[in-house]
């Protein structure tokens, strides 16, 4: 750590005395202070990191067994940007002495792959805004410094993400009841297969929507606190799916999954599945004791359209005791009852429209009239679905609130993304998970591996300073430099 030393001493130093007095003339401007501060201090930590790749660099090239079996080829620069700014440094090339290829040792030993341009950390920085806010955002936010990385990388991070399966708890929780929550958000294509293949229907309307699906699975509802009127769910787990990741299925299955191995399904009474009566919400077929309920969204607002005219002929308290009727018979009585309240609300409709727009709602309580009775039915348990404004919570406000258009995939990525953050995802280990590990015994391009005995033997006569420390104190009580000596020449041969 020489030169870091020097540089801190030489620069960092006297930045640092020259910001304090700075504050001394300016106290109230403390703030400036603090981001100088902060800027010397991620200069120093840049050369740090600089200086240690390059020292591990050099350990590796004045080693015995790289000796043996690999040449120095020349060295070369390499940028990498961290969560701290950008890191240029030197590393070498080595050939195989039976020429059998050329090696970075130094890239393989921390994991740098030939393309990786850009550390887990900054990765999570960049995940960290782009989930919330842009993909241009998230690469301005790739470090505390000026570095950052275009929003065509970060699109293509988005795109290649792949997420770990969920933990599995170590012990089950036991529930009467569990909630699920399903609905959809649509979102707006660039594209459908390649560029220019949107086209518009008949009524000038581009075909380029997409569908996003959300479901999410909680044990109840609860206040915020004793005596706030906001309420919030418990425990929720969110799930988002489209079809380029999986059929729906599948999607279901997974969610399956997760209620199986997270809560003991045998003390589980009844699942309550709210949702709009989309086709690919009754898909959960594989949940035992499920029961689908028409969320309350979906039921006002096809009340509505089946009573709007009324307000022509009536008052409006008469037109809400009108669509309280419509309650009662769909609690109550038969679908015949219903038809015939239909054919009763289009009596008092004065145009084709109109009867068609109230043939259209009664339709859709039709086809999901159990549903619908539940929801009317079982007040005690039926929860209220807050599945439209966590629509707009999830994907809604990153995807299709403000326009904006998308790739399938990328569309998918984000959606599972943002699923993934708001379960409490830890993005540093979604970043590292990213990474593809390098695997020496499977690489072949490091072939020695020596056995403990064999390299304690030849240390002790041939490698000077480490050497002199076998036999002699603990591998923890021993001085730093020599520590790194030890864990590199372990990294690289296998030891």
């Amino acid at each position: 750590m020489v030169n870091s030393v020097k540089y801190f001493n030489e620069v960092c130093i006297k930045k640092i005395y020259e910001l304090s007095a700075e504050l001394a003339e300016n106290p109230k401007d403390f703030a400036s202070y603090v981001k100088g501060v902060t800027d010397q201090l991620s200069k120093l930590g840049v050369e740090i990191i600089k200086e240690t790749l390059e020292e591990f660099d050099s350990i590796i090239r004045e080693s015995t067994e790289r000796k043996e079996e690999w040449y120095v080829e020349r060295r070369l620069d390499r940028s990498v940007t961290v969560s701290l700014g950008e890191v240029s440094f030197k590393r070498t090339l080595f050939k195989k002495k039976d020429g059998s290829g050329y090696a970075f040792l130094l890239d393989d030993m921390i994991g740098l792959e030939s393309h990786t341009r850009i550390s887990a950390d900054s990765v999570e920085r960049i995940l960290e805004e782009a989930v919330q806010t842009s993909y241009r955002r998230g690469g301005e936010n790739a470090s505390i410094s000026d570095a950052t990385v275009s929003k065509q990388a970060t699109k293509n991070i988005i795109h290649k993400l792949k997420f770990p399966e969920t933990e599995k708890p170590k012990t089950k929780k036991e529930v009467e009841y569990l909630y699920i929550d399903a609905d959809e958000d649509h979102v707006s294509l660039q594209f459908r297969e390649e560029k220019g293949d949107i086209s518009k229907s008949d009524n000038g309307f581009k075909n380029n929507s997409f569908i996003t699906k959300l479901v999410y699975v909680y044990e109840g509802i609860e206040k915020e606190a004793p005596k706030s009127k906001r309420h919030r769910l418990v425990n929720p787990y969110y799930f988002c799916s489209t079809t380029v990741s999986e059929t729906n299925e599948e999607f279901w299955d997974r969610i399956y999954q997760y209620v199986e191995t997270t809560y003991d399904v045998s003390k589980i009474k009844k699942i309550y599945v709210n949702g709009d009566g989309g086709s690919w919400i009754k898909g959960c077929k594989k949940f035992a004791n499920v029961t689908f309920v028409l969320d309350e969204f979906h039921m006002g607002k096809y009340l509505t359209k089946m009573t709007s005219h009324l307000r022509k002929e009536f008052s409006q308290e008469d037109v809400k005791e009108f669509r309280g009727i419509l309650k009662e018979i769909i609690k109550d009585n038969t679908k015949t009852e219903f038809r015939n309240a239909i054919d009763y609300l289009q009596e008092y409709a004065v145009s084709d429209s109109e009867r068609e727009r109230i043939a259209d709602a009664g339709d859709f309580f039709l086809s999901n009239w159990t549903a619908a009775k539940m929801r009317l039915i079982d007040r005690k348990h039926v929860k209220g679905c807050s599945a439209e404004g966590h629509v707009s919570h999830v994907l809604s406000s990153r995807m299709s609130s403000r326009p904006m258009g998308w790739s399938k995939l990328g569309a998918t990525k984000m959606a599972e993304l943002r699923a993934y953050y708001l379960n409490g995802g830890d993005l540093f280990e979604l970043a590292r998970f990213q990474r593809t590990e390098i695997s020496i015994q499977k690489d072949d391009r490091i072939t020695k591996v020596l056995s403990a005995a064999n390299f304690r033997d030849r240390s002790k006569n041939e490698l000077g300073e480490i050497g002199r420390w076998y036999d002699t104190i603990p591998y923890c009580e021993l001085p730093a430099t020599v520590k790194k000596k030890f864990a590199i020449r372990n990294h690289i041969y296998g030891l």
